[in-house]
């Protein structure tokens, strides 16, 4: 049994190495004695906070999808244009190839937002080993939709904002939103399955190119 007050540590060291070793094994391939020794701990440790493999794939799950709800928020200031806000949500959404390379993952809020990541090559693999699964698991389904509304609100108040400010031309936000949104699953689709532009170029200049298009000449 874990010592008293290390609770939310040990939790947030096994989410993370459960997100490791998905990343690595995928999710058939992820077991409570491989998260054990991914996250330095015993396997009773890891029984403790999370009952089965299901409860902690979903926990797991959960974790991934607010990172990037998280990290957009810290960086988002009241003093930001509405473009200024878009970048900051594109960059966490569709990360510069090879971003955070070789780093460990990290999706805790323990050591403050800033030191949470995960890299770029994880996310890919991530992304489609919890997408494809929530296709046949109805609770990760709900993980997954309860956080896209979410974010589609969010980013539906940036196109909001800018055509308030007459910085954009948006006004019907919640499919701008939406559009982005749509965009940015497909391009990571492409991502992992290696499909680049033609140009060759990292495909996220797509999505920036789908945001310029709301906004007015200067």
């Amino acid at each position: 049994m874990p010592k008293v007050g290390m609770g939310p540590r040990r939790r947030a060291d096994v989410v993370n190495a459960t997100l490791a070793c998905i990343s690595k094994y995928g999710i058939d391939g992820m077991t409570l004695d491989k998260v054990a020794e991914q996250a330095g701990c015993s396997k009773g440790v890891v029984t403790y906070y999370y009952k089965n493999k299901d409860e902690l794939t979903t926990e797991a799950f959960k974790s991934f999808m607010a990172y990037y709800g998280a990290k957009i928020e810290a960086e988002i200031s009241g003093g930001m244009t509405a473009g200024a806000m878009l970048e900051v949500a594109l960059a966490h959404m569709l990360p510069p190839a090879g971003q955070d390379a070789g780093a460990s993952i990290d999706v805790s809020q323990l050591d403050g937002i800033v030191e949470m990541r995960i890299p770029y090559e994880d996310q890919g693999r991530l992304f489609v080993q919890f997408f494809s699964r929530a296709a046949v698991d109805p609770k990760l389904r709900d993980v997954l939709s309860g956080s896209y509304v979410k974010d589609l609100a969010g980013i539906a108040r940036i196109f909001e904002f800018g055509d308030r400010t007459g910085e954009m031309s948006a006004s019907d936000a919640h499919s701008a939103a939406y559009g982005l949104m749509a965009m940015v699953v497909g391009l990571s689709f492409f991502r992992v399955a290696n499909v680049a532009p033609a140009s060759g170029a990292d495909n996220r200049y797509i999505g920036e190119e789908y945001a310029r298009r709301f906004m007015k000449p200067k």
